[in-house]
């Protein structure tokens, strides 16, 4: 480093004064940032002759540290002070590359013949291999990284406990070695449940995915805390696992929980072009007799279709199911079909991370009237099955993943019913990221009731498309089959869309859309009409709020759909 300065120079008042560097485009932005004369003079200091003097060396130091970060243990820096600038020259010289990676292990990873594998994952996933340029963070990153797949997995105390990065300056190599300590393999003991108050402790203990003595993994306690705050009786939860090496081969899972009240009413206003502005009230009390049993009582009126409905639900046992009885009154006139039922369930859910499924029984009897062409009752029991998986985490407006939903189900003439029939259907919505604001929706479904006749199949159980949700530029429930001028409801469906959105920021979106679909009462019947549009999407407080513009291409007119709703 060459230094000029002179006597009268230092005797001169202090002055503003500018830094110049001449390094790489790499290098440049690394050392205006960091290096302590360049940050002064971005400040606008203006140092004494000893100062400057002082942050030149200092400089020159940092400038090395800063290179070697990168790799760069050779340099040439010269720095010239010539009036109120200094000058830097930085030639950073060859770069270090990796010449070796030595990944050693010690505690039950290293001792268990079954983690070979596992052990030699780590070493092909290092993420410094050789051949790649040594950097202080990438080195950094690396070590961090060994340790992921442990600390994610029953590994909960793992550590390092020496780490070695090992320069030749004159081959411009480092030798790199890395010694990882897993600890003990923690397996789980028994929940450990804190803040529980008002509900049976036997509520949070029965949500826990995972049982005493299998090995402890970070998903299970994710599932776990995630099942806690969707169960509906704690608003929060916190569930860990210490990483005390003495407590590995029973460590106790400890449960912080935060509790919903034990009753809650809540009303709710809302509006939709389906079924036009609505108005509802719900009614719970979450621990009857006692026992952690939720007691629902909810209405809906609708411009077009009104219910009342109760639940008695059982919290979930200790096998993972979840029980509940229900009995609701529903009344819907929608495009001349009149319907009034009644409906009787007893179902059996199961939740296991993304997937949810049910089994229910249910006697349902129906009053169907068509204006003066029909006017029947019909009835049936029915055994039913859904399976549905959720891969799109919470966000109102995913970006990527889908949700799946498959129901089967079915009567028996001979058992309280009209009709024997089997109900089958699918439906597939998945979300493709496009950009960083922009996503693709993709959605399809399918139905198709097998039976010798329509005639004594409760609507609930048959088909009609048309509507937001459905084929847009139609009204809701508006394909079907025609009769007398209304629209009834028949045995085979199938609609798609495909739909391209465009977010402007975190709330507002664009977007536009091809929807397709038909409902017939043959598959031979089926002729998909076609509806598009755009449409506007805002994350609103209380929910996504979606507006659409739909042309209806078959029925040659526009067609505006909307919802809304708000809790109170």
């Amino acid at each position: 480093m060459c230094l000029c300065c002179c006597a009268a120079w230092l005797a001169a008042p202090a002055r503003a004064f500018e830094v110049v560097i001449d390094a790489t485009e790499a290098l440049k932005p690394l050392l205006q940032q960091h290096l302590e004369a360049a940050r002064a003079a971005r400040q606008g200091e203006s140092p004494g002759p000893e100062e400057l003097l002082r942050l030149q060396r200092q400089s020159d130091e940092t400038a090395r540290m800063l290179l070697a970060t990168e790799g760069y243990f050779s340099p040439v820096i010269s720095s010239t002070l010539r009036g109120d600038i200094l000058h830097y020259r930085v030639t950073p010289g060859p770069r270090t590359e990796v010449r070796s990676v030595a990944v050693r292990f010690a505690g039950a990873l290293h001792t268990d013949p079954d983690k070979s594998r596992l052990r030699a994952r780590m070493e092909r996933d290092f993420s410094l291999k050789r051949g790649m340029p040594f950097r202080q963070a990438d080195w950094d990153a690396a070590k961090a990284g060994v340790l992921a797949p442990l600390l994610s997995g029953q590994y909960l105390a793992a550590r390092i406990t020496a780490s070695e990065a090992r320069i030749d300056p004159s081959a411009q190599t480092a030798d790199l070695a890395v010694s990882v300590d897993s600890g003990p393999a923690f397996f789980y003991g028994e929940p450990v449940i804190s803040g529980n108050q008002r509900y049976p402790v036997s509520v949070a203990r029965n949500l826990n995915p995972a049982r005493p003595g299998q090995p402890v993994n970070q998903q299970d306690l994710l599932d776990y805390q995630m099942a806690l705050e969707s169960s509906g009786y704690y608003s929060q939860a916190f569930v860990r696992v210490d990483p005390d090496p003495a407590t590995a081969g029973a460590a106790p899972v400890r449960v912080d929980v935060t509790e919903r009240p034990e009753k809650l009413l809540s009303l709710g206003a809302g509006f939709s072009t389906d079924t036009g502005a609505r108005v509802q009230a719900e009614w719970l009390s979450r621990n009857i007799a006692g026992r952690g049993l939720r007691l629902k009582l909810d209405g809906r009126i609708e411009a077009r279709s009104q219910r009342a409905a109760g639940e008695l639900a059982w919290p979930r046992d200790s096998k993972g199911y979840a029980h509940s009885l229900g009995l609701q009154l529903k009344r819907e006139d929608i495009e001349g079909q009149e319907t009034r039922s009644s409906l009787l369930a007893a179902k059996r859910s199961r939740a296991r991370g993304q997937i949810e499924s049910t089994l229910s029984l249910q006697y349902q009897t129906e009053m169907q009237q068509i204006g003066n062409a029909l006017n029947v009752r019909n009835q049936a029991l029915t055994a039913n099955y859904a399976w549905t998986k959720r891969a799109t985490g919470r966000a109102f407006y995913p970006f990527e993943g889908y949700v799946s939903t498959v129901q089967a189900g079915g009567a028996a003439q001979a058992l309280l019913s009209d009709t024997s029939f089997l109900r089958l259907y699918g439906r597939h919505t998945h979300y493709v990221r496009l950009g960083r604001g922009d996503r693709l929706v993709l959605r399809g479904e399918a139905g198709a009731v097998l039976a010798d006749t329509r005639d004594g199949i409760p609507t609930d159980f048959l088909f009609r498309a048309g509507g937001d949700n459905s084929v847009r530029g139609y009204a809701y429930q508006s394909l079907g089959r025609t009769l007398n001028g209304a629209v009834a409801s028949v045995r085979y469906l199938a609609t798609g869309s495909v739909e391209y959105n465009h977010f402007f920021n975190r709330d507002w979106g664009l977007a536009l859309f091809l929807d397709a679909g038909d409902a017939a009462d043959a598959l031979d019947n089926l002729s998909p009409v076609f509806g598009y549009g755009v449409g506007a999407r805002y994350r609103s407080p209380v929910g996504p709020v979606n507006l659409d513009l739909a042309y209806g291409e078959d029925s040659g007119k526009f067609r505006l759909h909307f919802s809304l709703g708000v809790s109170f």
